[in-house]
């Protein structure tokens, strides 16, 4: 599923995007205006996920988001997303790009790769490991579960 997350939606595109999901963020496009976030999800076939209720009425396909809160909106998104981490990290968290393995060339502030699995964004160039940050969304996603069920 491709998701396109408004302005209101921003924390939860790093925990959507360790998940696997292509979350397009809005203000990394600089759009704001509801217009553009619609013809922006019905051209590139993306489920809006918002919390004006008024903007989701009007998309083909969105979901509601109610709460501020991160952790609130991924229990809301939990029941009808899939909110277990990727074996292997597949999106950049920083851009929504692509990851590839890569096992040469990481900057200083990565893993070496000969030592533990390291991934980079085919866009923007960042690196990628599961360590402790994949920790704690880990118990963040486990958390949301266990409230939700």
């Amino acid at each position: 599923m491709r998701l396109l997350l408004d302005a209101m939606c921003g924390g939860v595109r790093s925990h959507l995007r360790m998940c696997g999901y292509d979350a397009a963020y809005a203000l990394d496009r600089g759009v704001e205006d509801d217009d553009a976030l619609l013809r922006i999800a019905s051209d590139e076939d993306r489920t809006l996920v918002t919390r004006d209720r008024s903007l989701a009425g009007r998309a083909d396909d969105a979901i509601s988001l109610g709460s501020t809160d991160t952790d609130e909106q991924l229990r809301a998104l939990a029941a009808g997303l899939d909110l277990s981490l990727d074996d292997d990290p597949s999106r950049c968290g920083a851009c929504n790009g692509a990851l590839e393995p890569t096992e040469v060339g990481t900057p200083d502030y990565a893993p070496d790769p000969s030592e533990e699995s390291v991934w980079r964004c085919r866009d923007c160039g960042q690196c990628f490991w599961t360590g402790s940050h994949w920790d704690r969304v880990a118990e963040t996603l486990a958390a949301v579960e266990e409230s939700s069920g």
